[in-house]
């Protein structure tokens, strides 16, 4: 069985870690969870959230006694080993060619469509 202190420790370690590869900010593990929705894969999201559960179970002496210690350390090794693999750098390259290359798209389509317009009213 966690205790308590346990149970926080852990919560707190991935709450800083979603803070630091995913920049996501929150008063809490259930607070940060809801702003890192779209960004952490679904598995690795209901895991989480249920250390968020087990964060607030913990508050209550007799709520504690309900909550598996292995399902917790498993689900807090399995969220820490996916927020440890992203790559901050990589991310931020991917999200800055995905803004370029949806910008540069934009300009070929208004080019393409302009120049279909010239001939099609007989100028080109």
């Amino acid at each position: 069985m966690l205790s308590q202190k346990d149970i926080r420790k852990k919560t707190h370690v991935v709450r800083r870690q979603l803070e630091l590869k995913l920049g996501v900010r929150g008063r809490d593990l259930e607070h940060a969870l809801r702003k890192a929705r779209r960004r952490l894969p679904v598995a690795i999201h209901a895991q989480a959230s249920a250390l968020a559960e087990a964060e607030f179970f913990a508050e209550n002496p007799k709520m504690a006694r309900r909550l598996d210690g292995r399902e917790v350390r498993a689900a807090f090794d399995n969220v820490m080993t996916h927020l440890r693999g992203i790559n901050v750098a990589e991310a931020r390259k991917d999200r800055i060619l995905g803004v370029v290359g949806s910008v540069a798209f934009s300009l070929l389509f208004v080019a393409a469509a302009f120049v279909g317009f010239l001939w099609w009213r007989g100028y080109v």
